[in-house]
């Protein structure tokens, strides 16, 4: 094997390693709020003193009216959690794409952002829908007065139930960047997934998402 070789898969190696540790969990998921039909957790991670965090809801909804809303990108700063803006920057197909989103941060902080790429995929059988966002931080320049997050992966799992329910759970990891401590980071994060999913509820109602069918979800 030459040198070159050789540091080329040691450098694989590398970055295998330190995908998989950064995801690899330890704790047991803690109930920290339940309210409003929303339950969120957390738990703690082996090489992050950032927890990583989950809520779980129920809802009686169509499955491509829940992705619908997902991909309308353009209303989330009207009911996701300190959004300020979020749009589309590059369509892949129907299930798949490249968005961007602002965190708005109270003084002094600077605002944070983000740029993830989410694809949609639906088990044929089960008919589970997951909806999965990883950051890809350099896929567009970064913007004045924000602060890039660079580690990033939320992934949304829709399970169809009886009578038309879908059980909904939202897992977030993500580190803010900065200076900020952790134990301020994981005191201030059960809101933003809460207050979310809560408001999430009463908008996927509307009838343009239930009366949306979508190619790639088929209905249980």
């Amino acid at each position: 094997m030459t040198k070159n070789k050789f540091f080329g898969y040691f450098s694989l190696l590398l970055l295998f390693l330190s995908f998989t540790s950064f995801y690899y969990i330890s704790g047991e998921w803690t109930l920290k709020k339940y309210s409003d039909g929303v339950a969120v957790y957390n738990r703690d991670l082996d090489t992050s003193s950032i927890k990583e965090l989950k809520a779980v809801t129920q809802i009686k909804t169509t499955l491509s009216g829940f992705i619908a809303l997902l991909e309308d990108r353009e209303t989330y700063p009207k009911w996701v959690y300190k959004c300020g803006k979020s749009y589309l920057v590059k369509k892949i197909s129907e299930s798949e794409g490249y968005y961007y989103q602002n965190v708005l941060a109270p003084w002094p902080i600077d605002n944070r952002d983000f740029v993830v790429h989410v694809k949609v995929v639906q088990d044929p059988k089960t008919k589970v829908v997951v909806q999965t966002s990883t950051c890809v931080p350099g896929f567009i320049p970064k913007v004045e007065g924000h602060v890039r997050i660079t580690q990033f992966k939320a992934v949304w799992t829709l399970t169809p139930m009886k009578n038309g329910f879908v059980n909904c759970e939202y897992q977030l990891l993500v580190h803010p960047g900065g200076n900020i401590p952790a134990w301020l980071v994981n005191l201030a994060a059960i809101d933003g997934p809460f207050e979310t999913t809560v408001n999430l509820r009463i908008w996927v109602l509307q009838q343009k998402y239930q009366k949306t069918k979508l190619s790639f979800i088929e209905e249980p």
